[in-house]
């Protein structure tokens, strides 16, 4: 028997909660499938030393519980206000399992329709949709197909003898297991150094090794790189206590049944090979997108570890398939937060207007906005909103100018506003940061500002966030307004961002 919906979602983890509960309260024909038997189930799991780089804020001056979200990382959007994941721990980094038992509780409350114990064993596409077939023996017949899965498994590099290495997803995490030992340790990404923290009291010596230099948080401002909780590793990388980190390639990885040797060959000192022996190589090089399940024409979907996705995290090369979640990075990698609850959860509201406008006829909500209140409603907007503040510089307002008027379409990614409305004004938040030779991708949507209106100034400094209005025409970014920053968030100075709002419109909307 084949169970038909228009929807299905595949994946119980927070991503698909997330997306199930926006499908249901706009009365959606939707099911969501999982493996497992219980929500959030990857987090029985991961991370692997249970602690999370998620933030969570249990205590906040604030009594608005939109202002609230900005600082609230791990909590689903719903209207539930009792049901937010700071109620579920105090701790600044939490622990995953608390955030099980919050999303077991997400699921309940809300009744979504979830089948546990249902994996996918082959994704086939048809005529009329996509064919799911089960591990069971049941299918599932989908018009549109979203994919909440998250990482599907690790990232192995091609390095000869990586089977040496024990992989993140099942190493020890018993320290004493490596007490006096040296120990390398392939990547230097959080789970890197997640692992080399845990091991740093019982390790002789821990290295870190990859081709690339460390990223680091507090420079990039990018909340996927390497946070200031794992710092205690780079004082002892600075201070040679033994503990270091390699900027190096490793060529091979040998195993005598005693020792391990990894040839490497490295980018400074001359760029000159080394041999260096451990008594533990553990692999930490993250992890990639799963398409084992997708039948053989389907399996090579574009992209690499990431989907390729286009601007409305539909798939590049099968259309009707969309990525929910943690893959969404795949489209602000480097500028947004898909990549956690933090921003993904207002990618998914958005996503889930974007499907009922193609597949329910629902069309996309917009609001109109009246020239005289059109500075007042903006900053509103700005020191407001949650979705902007999480999402700086990736979901946006966009302003479209009509024989109406103007209309507001609220939180679109900017490069999907651009290609669906060509001339538009867009309104955000922005957080400025300086590209390094290997963060290419923080260039995009605009580095440059372009020429302004005359008479209109910028104000926006450093790296603080801040407001930025941005005009196109014929999806070419013709000019810029960033407003200056505000240590407390608030940007209503009358002289600082009223005033050159107000001249910056008065120049590209008479009154």
């Amino acid at each position: 028997m084949i169970q038909e919906h228009r929807y299905v979602v595949v994946g119980a983890g927070p991503a698909g909660l997330q997306i199930g509960y926006f499908l249901q309260e706009r009365g959606a024909d939707y099911v969501i499938v999982e493996r497992e038997r219980s929500a959030g189930d990857f987090f029985a799991r991961f991370p692997r030393h249970r602690r999370l780089i998620s933030i969570n804020r249990a205590r906040d001056w604030s009594d608005d519980p939109e202002l609230r979200l900005r600082w609230d990382w791990n909590s689903l959007l719903s209207d539930d206000p009792s049901l937010l994941f700071p109620a579920y721990s105090d701790d600044y980094f939490p622990s995953p399992d608390d955030l099980r038992r919050y999303l077991a509780d997400f699921h309940t409350t809300h009744d979504l329709r979830v089948a546990f114990g249902t994996g996918i064993s082959r994704v086939t596409c048809k005529e009329e949709g996509f064919r799911l077939e089960t591990e069971g023996g049941g299918q599932f017949q989908a018009e549109c197909l979203i994919w909440a899965c998250g990482w599907g498994g690790p990232y192995v590099p091609d390095i000869p003898g990586i089977e040496h290495a024990e992989g993140y997803e099942d190493m020890t995490v018993d320290p004493e297991s490596f007490l006096g030992k040296r120990v390398l340790i392939l990547g230097k990404g959080n789970a890197a150094f997640e692992t080399a923290h845990a091991l740093r009291d019982h390790a002789s010596a821990i290295h870190l090794a990859s081709p690339r230099p460390v990223r680091l948080a507090w420079n990039s401002r990018h909340p996927g790189d390497v946070r200031g909780c794992h710092g205690t590793l780079l004082d002892s990388h600075h201070f040679s206590s033994l503990h270091a980190l390699l900027d190096c390639s490793v060529e091979r990885i040998s195993f005598d049944g005693t020792v391990y040797t990894a040839d490497v060959v490295h980018n400074h000192a001359g760029g000159g090979p080394e041999r260096l022996e451990y008594d533990a190589v553990l692999r930490c090089t993250g992890f990639r997108m799963d398409t084992e399940v997708f039948a053989d024409e389907l399996r090579t979907l574009p992209g690499g570890r990431l989907p390729a996705l286009t601007s409305d995290w539909e798939s590049a090369g099968l259309p009707g398939l969309y990525a929910a979640g943690t893959m969404m990075q795949a489209r602000d990698a480097r500028r947004g937060s898909s990549a956690f609850i933090y921003g993904f959860r207002y990618n998914l509201r958005t996503l889930s207007r974007l499907l009922a406008e193609r597949y329910d006829g629902v069309r996309l909500p917009r609001t109109p906005v009246p020239r005289p209140a059109l500075t007042g409603t903006v900053l509103d907007r700005v020191n407001r909103s949650s979705a902007l503040w999480a999402q700086a510089g990736y979901l946006v307002d966009a302003l479209v100018i009509t024989e109406h008027g103007i209309e507001c379409y609220e939180e679109l990614p900017e490069d999907y506003a651009v290609e669906r409305f060509g001339d538009l004004v867009t309104v955000g938040l922005w957080q400025s940061r300086e590209p390094g030779p290997d963060d290419l991708e923080a260039v995009a949507l605009g580095a440059e500002r372009l020429p302004l209106p005359e008479g209109v100034t910028r104000g926006a400094g450093g790296g603080a966030i801040h407001p930025a209005v941005r005009v196109f025409r014929n999806g070419v970014l013709t000019g810029e307004l960033h407003l200056p920053d505000s240590v407390a968030a608030r940007w209503r100075d009358p002289e600082r961002h009223v005033a050159p709002l107000d001249r910056f419109f008065d120049r590209l909307l008479p009154r």
